[in-house]
């Protein structure tokens, strides 16, 4: 979420922050189009004057939150600007339709809580054994190769496809698994989900997810290896994925592993699934997020956060961490749409993020070119804590 500039502010919030305090200039391409992106008003009051648009008028606000209207091309600067002043990413929707951000102004639903239980020890703990932190470094190395991963870049659509093979691979011929691209038709990039078929309750869905996509200042032609953010969530995902199939374990309810596209521009790609997902009317009974797990900058290992989240799920993740391992739990906050466990808990899904250290502790150096595993040390461990709660999660979710 970091760019690398010596700890300065965008050009454009240096031009929004100038003596004249007038907006910086727009980027005009021809083949711009208009979206609108919505923010907390209590971000915007702490932006001030270096707010982006704050010489225009909302199209629709209300107390908690207003909606600018935008174009494509300004997606890339205002998630800098947010996490220039927030360390946040994104920290805004972006929505396609002015019906559609309109929407983010009403009260999300609330979500259903399960009757939490924890006894499925053995087979937690069998499969616990197998996680391995050389796989996790693998999978961000192979991602971090990747010049960007940037949502509309060549490289963004190819590492789209690396990762649907990649999974396939893990997948071994299973005819209870498959893996699918789901297709977003504003933008090129796919999102990627691997489905294990729940063999007794399949109607009913457990999620674990995490953005693909990686940004830094220059968007297509950025150098953005996003090794942390989030080559580390989706190198989690791959291990428990790994682990599930090489452990022969079948769920009884559908586990649905997602790669989102397009987080850092608005939580594009989980936007749309999540919308889908509740068009369709399907039963999603938890999800679970997993956005930078690999930089241990904080004293406790795995943090909870406690905002725009489902309490009860909360509470039991924080149970599995106990009952499971011996790390050391902290809670922390990031805000309105900090990642894509806010489009499941807007749509009325129960979501859940557990995070890599307290929010205002994580990894400096991302959404830049130095946001490279060597700042984690050149391995995994910490990101295999995040792998093996994954494992816990969906077996004790999935019976």
């Amino acid at each position: 979420m970091n760019f690398d500039l010596g700890g300065d502010l965008p050009a454009f919030v240096q031009y929004a922050a100038g003596q004249d305090r007038q907006p910086a200039p727009r980027q005009e391409r021809a083949e711009d189009t208009p979206v609108w992106v919505s923010f907390s008003n209590e971000d915007i009051k702490g932006l001030g004057d270096a707010f982006y648009f704050k010489d225009q008028d909302a199209v629709f606000k209300n107390r908690n939150a207003s909606v600018f209207l935008a174009k494509t091309s300004e997606l890339g600067l205002l998630n800098g600007l947010m996490h220039a002043k927030y360390h946040k990413c994104a920290g805004f929707f972006t929505h396609s339709t002015p019906d559609s951000a309109k929407d983010d102004l009403q009260p999300p639903p609330v979500s259903a809580s399960l009757a939490y239980t924890i006894d499925k020890k053995d087979q937690v703990e069998a499969m616990l054994k197998l996680a391995e932190e050389k796989g996790l470094t693998g999978t961000i190395n192979s991602l971090s190769a990747f010049k960007n991963r940037y949502y509309t870049s060549v490289t963004g659509v190819d590492s789209s496809k690396w990762l649907q093979n990649r999974w396939k691979e893990l997948a071994g011929g299973r005819e209870d698994i498959s893996v699918a691209a789901f297709k977003h038709s504003n933008w090129a990039q796919e999102s990627v989900i691997l489905t294990v078929q729940g063999a007794s309750e399949p109607q009913k869905i457990i999620v674990l997810g995490g953005h693909m996509d990686s940004i830094a200042r220059g968007g297509d032609n950025s150098v953005a290896p996003g090794a942390d953010d989030n080559a580390s969530g989706i190198a989690a995902l791959t291990e428990a994925i790994r682990v599930l199939a090489a452990s022969g374990y079948r769920p009884a309810k559908t586990l649905k592993f997602m790669a989102y596209a397009a987080e850092e521009v608005g939580l594009r790609g989980s936007q749309d699934i999540a919308a889908t997902f509740k068009r369709e009317g399907r039963q999603v009974d938890g999800v679970i997020q997993f956005d930078m797990t690999n930089y241990n900058g904080s004293a406790e290992d795995v943090f909870l956060i406690t905002d725009h989240t489902n309490a009860s799920q909360n509470a039991f993740l924080a149970n599995l961490v106990r009952t499971y391992t011996d790390y050391k739990l902290g809670e922390t906050r990031c805000g309105y749409a900090c990642s894509d466990h806010a489009s499941w808990t807007k749509n009325g899904f129960p979501a859940s993020f557990p995070f890599e250290a307290k929010f205002s502790e994580d990894n400096p150096n991302i959404h830049s070119a130095k946001d490279t595993i060597a700042q984690s040390g050149g391995h995994s461990k910490h990101a295999l804590k995040f792998a093996k709660l994954a494992i816990a999660y969906l077996v004790e979710m999935a019976k």
